[in-house]
């Protein structure tokens, strides 16, 4: 006996009723729409229609996020680095230079404090004629760069590193980057955390590069408190954070190499705060702060430190602390930190605007 095969239609399975026709309204089964034909003004598919606005392709994005990169000319922005790399080594922004002049002016004839100052001054001099650096010590490098959107960081940190291993062949930086484990020195000032960059985008189409050079002699005698202080009594104000600065300069005692300045944070947590406190030193030492009660600690920290008598390199004098500069962060309620970064006399800053090609278009100091 031949067996009929089974439809798969829905109306023969079994149990399952068969979907109802759309009728009219006068009852005869309902004929589909026919589709609009293609016209000539409507807009293709996949493309947006007239006035409206859709996401940025990926590609577009992609090409909108290396605009900048393929402006710039690696060649002028390693050769740019190169000499805010060796200007910052060899020569003080004229700001500091006025300061040491000021502090020179008032100390005792026949002082150790002028003998020191006077030597600072010729060291000074010398550098700035031979283009050589400041001090034996040319320290950690750290530079602060704002950069347009879309600029690749790895583009920025393969030029600096090209500017410092040549800067430290020139003799512009001393060879003074050490493996914390093995004590083995790189020879080029580069490794682990050698150069520091700290890279943020700004809504310009060109760069701000700003580079400061820190020894390790003012960075031994940094300090951080966490207030309330009992030894001290100092307490979560203003006043209790004047007698960390006080004491932190005390403390010191004319090492860090005196006369020196203050990088100041309050607030934030112990890294943020000591980061900020470096972030102070791009001030000028002219440069009021906007925030008057901070003004106001500011000079009143370097009047009263250059009345403790420490004076240059401790010597004894009247020229102990060369400016103070300070900023604020916001805190955890349980937390209340001061964090100082102390700079010594060689205060060596430096800083460029550079164009879209990475040539030097104007000095910031």
């Amino acid at each position: 006996m031949i067996r009929k095969k089974k439809s798969s239609h829905p109306a023969s399975i079994p149990g399952r009723r068969p979907r109802p026709q759309k009728r009219t309204a006068q009852g005869t089964p309902a004929a589909r729409k026919p589709k609009p034909a293609a016209s000539a003004h409507a807009p293709r598919a996949g493309r947006p229609a007239p006035g409206k606005r859709t996401p940025a392709r990926p590609a577009a994005r992609a090409a909108a996020a290396t605009k900048a990169e393929a402006q710039l000319d690696r060649q002028h922005l390693r050769a740019s680095l190169l000499e805010i790399v060796r200007r910052t080594s060899a020569e003080l922004p004229a700001d500091v230079s006025q300061a040491i002049e000021r502090g020179k002016a008032v100390e005792a004839e026949g002082s150790n404090a002028l003998w020191a100052m006077q030597v600072i001054q010729e060291n000074i001099d010398l550098a700035a004629d031979k283009s050589q650096p400041l001090c034996q010590d040319t320290g950690t490098i750290i530079f602060y760069v704002k950069a347009p959107a879309g600029f690749d960081e790895r583009s920025f940190r393969r030029a600096a590193e090209a500017a410092v291993a040549e800067a430290t062949a020139r003799g512009y930086l001393r060879q003074n980057s050490v493996d914390s484990l093995t004590g083995r020195n790189t020879g080029n000032n580069l490794g682990p955390g050698s150069p520091v960059i700290h890279l943020h985008t700004w809504n310009k189409p060109g760069l701000d590069v700003r580079l400061v050079l820190k020894g390790g002699g003012c960075e031994n005698v940094g300090a951080q408190y966490s207030l309330p202080d009992s030894r001290l009594g100092a307490g979560r104000d203003l006043a209790g954070v004047e007698k960390c600065l006080l004491d932190a300069v005390y403390q010191a005692q004319g090492k860090g190499c005196g006369p020196g300045v203050l990088g100041v944070a309050i607030g934030g947590d112990r890294a943020t705060g000591y980061e900020f406190s470096k972030e102070q030193l791009l001030r000028t030492l002219d440069d009021p702060n906007a925030v008057p009660e901070l003004a106001a600690l500011e000079s009143r920290v370097i009047s009263k430190s250059n009345e403790l008598g420490i004076g240059p390199m401790g010597f004894g004098g009247k020229t102990t602390l060369l400016g103070c500069k300070i900023g604020a962060l916001n805190r955890l309620p349980a937390s209340y930190f001061v964090s100082i970064s102390y700079m010594c006399w060689a205060f060596r800053r430096q800083g460029a605007e550079l164009d879209a090609r990475g040539a030097i278009r104007k000095w910031l100091y």
